[in-house]
């Protein structure tokens, strides 16, 4: 008879007398364990660790999509690392940032770390500072799942709509394409924007002044009221015209003259929003790097004196909310350098914007006294604008208004009813101005001479018109952009910068000259969609939607029901939509060309990356052409210039990657050179390196796998080396730490120039990504749902 085998009981794992604290990221987590000092251990999960499978939908429909979550595979080595030290840990405290990301970051980190619940706890802290660090350790919680499941509802909402919708896209439209619950109406408001800009019918209207010189100083006064009435913008040439006429050289007459106080009241420190487009307005940096270099600033930067310390409060909010701490240190700070008469008898208090999160605070200094200036050693460019926009902010949001003195005087013409208007303003106090100063001190108004006198007649040296039109709606900046999504209660503050990158990446919109245009594609997209999916492709619905996740974080709604009162009305849609939605391609627009080898009408197509010409007798006939009429090939610039390799003629030619100098020999000589923007060709830089084959000097050439050293006596000689160090750029670093190894990302351009972020461990970590790269979900609906093949 076999023996019995011993039974064994597993033995817990030992304690090591020490705490394990989890963030998101390695320079938050070097902040933080410089505070914790010994007993804990301070690690990052690198961002999520866990979630939504790519390659299939994830979500049990049989069960109210219960989401399937899925261990991130890239995140092994990381959860590996943290399981282990938390099966020795006494305490295991969960830090990620303090919103709905950063809760279900910690819900995720608990799951996936196997250990009892009551060795689990939730810290949380606005900013990353000795103070604020030791009383949220001392005040530990638990995971707050009301934040956690508004999080999950957003996530499931969206894989529904993405998994659903963009195969039925690929099918009517191009392959390639996704939609967004979000993304799709910004770009509705960005198409709809660019209908009325086109649809906009410029009107002439004329405007008269009287520019008066009195006391050598010289102001005007507009014509304000005519015949009873204001003028505004109906006044036409022949009425102006008239008017200059009938008063001729004749004096006015002073009928009122007013001068009285006016205030002007400082405005609260920033919110996430109102911190974008400040930054867009004034350091002219996209919503995308606000965040990143604010990100920086309150994960942690090297202080005089002090080592790594946050210097701003977390920048995710919509709170305007200030501490008693930090209102008592601003208040002693603008006394001290500003002195008493900036000082008002209270702190000012501002109201936060309905649903606003008030256990936030708004961006400020973690520290008043941390000034601008004291960190401008430590901090790079970026880094010192922003903080110095966010630290004036704060001290003037805590000072006296600015005080104008206003003067108005009507001028009335002798003869009929027209009233000129001029108006002048004298600063009396600069108040809040004095620390923030959105003009820069730079305001139009004018001064009106202290010579007038109520009652007196002054006659102008001269009466003038001038021609104006009216002007369509601008077109949308990142600042105006932000500022409508918030007006309308699309998103949240932590969205708006991926929602911008996210409708620029998928080629639905441009930036140009710092103002967004819809492409063809976008308009294309979103006439669909607003046609077939138009009660959800709307900003009431998208605002309703987001009062929803709100009052699921505050435990007022169930997030499934949430679910499902969307899903009933997308499934709805979504069913007419797959039988109405006709393909492009079956019942194309045609255009006025004509194919240049069949003869056939030329049919308007689109693909990813927007329209093109293909023939209408497709497939018997696949020409294709630009959306111009033209082939692309035929589309060269002659140049000057000869192929070193065969010595006939280069051109310059148009790729995916920009313009590029290409041989006449091609295909038998596939010689290439890069342009600059001038189509001059950009020559290798020269070295003091000779070649050990020929002897010639050595110059730097790029490749896409980076510059190296080649003979400049090419093609004869075709020596070349690795690029040596002293000869090497230390490429620019990311703003962020690699989710595999820890080491910062560094900015890296491949082959054509274009710019992608690197792993400074390359070659040993070889991570890459694109910027504003997403994780392609509905890409991966697509290909699953039509089929790779097709």
């Amino acid at each position: 008879m076999a023996a019995k085998k011993k039974k064994t009981t597993k033995k817990a794992a030992p304690k090591t007398g020490q705490s394990l604290v989890i963030v998101e990221s390695p320079a938050k987590a070097r902040t933080i364990e410089k505070y914790l000092g010994k007993g804990f251990r301070v690690r990052a999960s690198m961002g999520h660790l866990r979630d939504l499978p790519k390659s299939r939908f994830g979500l049990d429909e049989e069960n109210s999509f219960e989401p399937e979550y899925e261990e991130i595979a890239s995140r092994a080595k990381v959860i590996k690392e943290l399981r282990s030290l938390a099966r020795k840990a006494d305490r295991i405290f969960l830090a990620p940032d303090p919103d709905r990301e950063g809760e279900a970051i910690a819900w995720h980190l608990h799951s996936i770390l196997k250990v009892p619940d009551d060795r689990v706890y939730r810290v949380v802290f606005n900013e990353i500072t000795k103070t604020a660090i030791l009383k949220a350790f001392e005040e530990p919680g638990r995971v707050n799942m009301n934040k956690v499941n508004a999080q999950q509802a957003r996530r499931v909402l969206d894989r529904i709509m993405g998994y659903r919708l963009s195969p039925l896209l690929w099918k009517t439209i191009a392959r390639g394409l996704s939609a967004g619950r979000v993304q799709s109406v910004a770009v509705r408001l960005i198409v709809e924007r660019e209908k009325e800009i086109r649809a906009f019918v410029r009107e002439e209207y004329w405007r008269v002044g009287a520019i008066f010189n009195l006391d050598d100083q010289e102001f005007r006064a507009e014509l304000r009221r005519l015949d009873g009435k204001t003028v505004e913008k109906n006044l036409t040439e022949e009425r102006a015209s008239e008017l200059v006429d009938s008063i001729g050289d004749a004096a006015l007459k002073l009928t009122e003259l007013e001068s009285k106080p006016k205030t002007r009241r400082t405005t609260p420190p920033f919110t996430t929003s109102q911190l974008q487009q400040k930054a867009s307005s004034m350091l002219r940096f996209s919503a995308k790097k606000t965040m990143m270099v604010a990100q920086q600033l309150y994960e942690g930067i090297e202080a005089p004196g002090e080592g790594q310390v946050g210097l701003i409060t977390y920048m995710r909010t919509d709170s305007t909310r200030v501490s008693n701490e930090a209102l008592g240190q601003v208040r002693k700070y603008i006394e001290s350098e500003y002195g008493e008469a900036y000082l008002p008898g209270k702190p000012n208090v501002f109201r936060s914007k309905a649903g606003a999160q008030e256990a936030h605070e708004a961006i400020r200094p973690t520290g008043v006294l941390r000034t601008p200036e004291s960190l401008k050693g430590s901090l790079n460019k970026d880094q010192y604008r922003l903080y110095d926009l966010i630290w004036r902010k704060f001290v003037a949001s805590q000072m006296k208004p600015a005080v104008f003195q206003v003067t108005t005087a009507w001028f009335d013409a002798p003869e009929g009813d027209a009233r000129f208007k001029a108006q002048g303003v004298i600063e009396q106090f600069n108040g809040h101005l004095r620390a923030f100063d959105p003009e820069g001190g730079k305001r139009e108004d004018q001064l009106l001479p202290s010579s007038l006198v109520e009652g007196g007649e002054f006659k102008p040296e001269r009466l003038e018109k001038s021609r104006h039109e009216t002007q369509p709606p601008p077109r949308f900046s990142e600042a105006t952009l932000v500022k409508e999504l918030e007006k309308k209660g699309i998103g949240r503050p932590s969205t708006y910068a991926a929602i911008i990158s996210t409708i620029v990446d998928r080629g639905y919109v441009t930036r140009e000259a710092r103002k967004f245009t819809a492409t063809d594609l976008g308009e294309v997209v979103t006439d669909r969609l607003v046609e077939h999916f138009g009660d959800l492709i709307n900003t009431d619905f998208t605002s309703s939607m987001e009062g929803d996740l709100d009052r699921v974080e505050a435990g007022d709604a169930v997030w499934k029901d949430v679910v499902d009162r969307f899903n009933k009305i997308f499934a709805d849609d979504l069913a007419k939509a797959e039988v109405g939605m006709k393909s492009i391609r079956e019942d194309p627009e045609l255009s006025e060309f004509t194919c240049d080898k069949c003869g056939s009408p030329m049919a308007i197509l689109f693909n990813r990356y927007g329209k093109f010409l293909g023939c209408s007798k497709n497939p018997e006939c696949k020409n294709t052409l630009g959306p111009d009429g033209t082939r692309k090939d035929s589309e060269v610039e002659e140049t000057d210039y000869t192929c070193p390799k065969c010595e006939k003629p280069m051109v310059i030619r148009s790729g995916k990657n920009g313009r590029f100098l290409a041989c006449t020999g091609f295909p038998k000589c596939k010689s290439t050179a890069n342009v600059d923007e001038d189509g001059k060709k950009i020559e290798p830089k020269k070295t003091d390196i000779d070649c050990d084959k020929c002897g010639s000097p050595m110059v730097i050439r790029g490749s896409r796998r980076g510059p190296f050293l080649a003979c400049s006596a090419y093609p004869k000689c075709r020596n070349g080396k690795p690029l040596p160090s002293e000869l090497q750029e230390a490429p620019k670093e990311a703003g962020r730490d690699c989710d595999l190894c820890g080491k910062p990302m560094v900015i890296r351009f491949g082959r054509g120039g274009r710019e992608f972020i690197g792993c400074s461990g390359y070659p040993e970590c070889k991570n890459t990504y694109q910027p504003d790269a997403d994780d392609s979900e509905a890409e991966d609906a697509a290909e699953a749902a039509t089929g790779a093949g097709e």
